[in-house]
């Protein structure tokens, strides 16, 4: 029986196990504008500062989507890369992320099939101290673009 190379034609090549990619940026009030935009969410917490400030967080902090977003950039762009997409996630949130903090989002190949180009990754988002935010797994599959 013949193996197949179910990476063919993706973009980025087949990845590694213990490969990883991360992307850092600073969390924007823009950020919390858009992503309300999207989904209506208009939380409190992420508008209200007084308010916010009393509540357990002390502060403005941002929708977890924005906080989690940082993660398909990284899939997206740099591992596996272009043509990727979850198929699952499983994210446990540790601690909100405030407005203005710079968060990095990492992923890392635990898991990746020769058959068919499908990865399990281990995943977080740390803030600028260096904290958990979230953390979890997620399952990816890369599309081959090449020649499309």
């Amino acid at each position: 029986m013949r193996k197949t190379d179910g990476w063919a034609g993706v973009i980025n090549g087949k990845p590694v196990v213990g490969q990883a990619a991360e992307r850092s940026r600073v969390t924007t009030m823009g950020d919390i504008q858009a992503f309300t935009d999207m989904t209506g969410d208009r939380n409190p917490v992420h508008y209200d500062e007084a308010l916010a400030k009393k509540t357990a967080f002390g502060k403005l902090i941002v929708q977890g989507g924005v906080t989690t977003g940082i993660l398909n950039a990284c899939v997206a762009e740099d591992l596996p890369g272009p043509g990727t997409v979850f198929l699952n996630t499983n994210l446990n949130f540790k601690k909100a992320v405030g407005v203005g903090e710079t968060i990095t989002g990492r992923v890392e190949i635990a898991t990746m099939r020769e058959d068919k180009p499908i990865c399990t990754l281990n995943v977080s988002v740390r803030d600028g101290a260096g904290d958990i935010c979230v953390e979890g797994t997620a399952t990816t599959f890369t599309m081959p673009l090449q020649g499309l």
